[in-house]
């Protein structure tokens, strides 16, 4: 387990909504310098909808969300555009501009937020996907690539500016077995050699015993969170049963009330 100094992300009392509708109520955890900490829950529960409130792109109901020290839900903008320095995001789909390169799309971060020369701008850029296995196709462009080397590249360009914490948002959705199994070592691999924070939303329960240090499960029915802990330990002493389920891939007992009836064809 992770030694924990001061935390740095603190998330207090949050409420997310969006308009009348509450999606989760007076959720608060921390996150460490260097875990890989995973919002975990079933669909609907708020995963997204709190990662989203963390980097800013929401204003929560109520609460409070510190990134190292600083509060993003009072920040003005310039405060914010300051805070987001300190982070990096991988969303969904890997969200890559398909009229660009991979070295192009890794560029734009550097293009933005700093004053390096173009020289200068791309040997970072391809320093940053040569980490991610990619250097041999940085001037591909995303459709000639298969959809576990673009948010391989969607993490390269997370990385540009040399953040402490990356924000991963399913990274292992839609890729087959054997390909998540290696985003996940390559996750690892970045946590333990450059000792980045990651705070990941999954629900992926393979890609989650594997990578996480730490995690929260949130729930739908509830609105708040639920568990905490070392995915396994929660695995195998759950303490609830809606956690049991999640953890051990069970279905509510409603579920199993009804069944469903195929019809057989008779023989001619």
């Amino acid at each position: 387990m992770i030694m924990k100094d001061a935390p740095v992300i603190q998330v207090q009392n949050l409420t997310c909504a969006y308009d009348d509708f509450v999606v989760v109520r007076n959720v608060s955890f921390d996150v460490h310098a260097g875990e890989v900490f995973v919002i975990l829950g079933g669909s609907g529960c708020g995963k997204s909808t709190v990662l989203k409130h963390i980097i800013g792109l929401y204003e929560p109901v109520e609460g409070s969300i510190m990134i190292h020290g600083r509060n993003m839900a009072t920040a003005t903008e310039a405060q914010r555009q300051e805070i987001m320095r300190d982070f990096g995001v991988m969303y969904q789909m890997g969200a890559l501009f398909g009229s660009m390169s991979l070295l192009q799309n890794v560029m734009l971060p550097l293009e933005e937020f700093t004053d390096l020369p173009r020289q200068a701008r791309e040997m970072v850029a391809m320093a940053k996907l040569a980490m991610v296995g990619l250097e041999q196709f940085a001037y591909n462009q995303p459709a000639t690539l298969s959809g576990g080397m673009q948010k391989r590249a969607a993490i390269a360009r997370a990385m540009a500016l040399d953040p402490g914490i990356l924000f991963l948002d399913e990274p292992s959705a839609g890729l087959d077995p054997v390909t998540s199994a290696e985003l996940d070592e390559l996750i690892r691999g970045l946590s333990r050699n450059l000792g980045i924070t990651f705070v990941i939303v999954s629900h992926e329960l393979a890609s989650i015993y594997s990578i996480a240090d730490r995690v929260i499960m949130l729930d739908r029915a509830s609105k708040g969170l639920v568990a905490e802990g070392d995915p396994r330990l929660l695995r195998d002493r759950p303490g609830n049963e809606v956690v049991g389920r999640f953890f051990n891939r069970q279905p509510p007992q409603s579920a199993g009330r009804e069944t469903c009836r195929v019809p057989v064809e008779e023989d001619a």
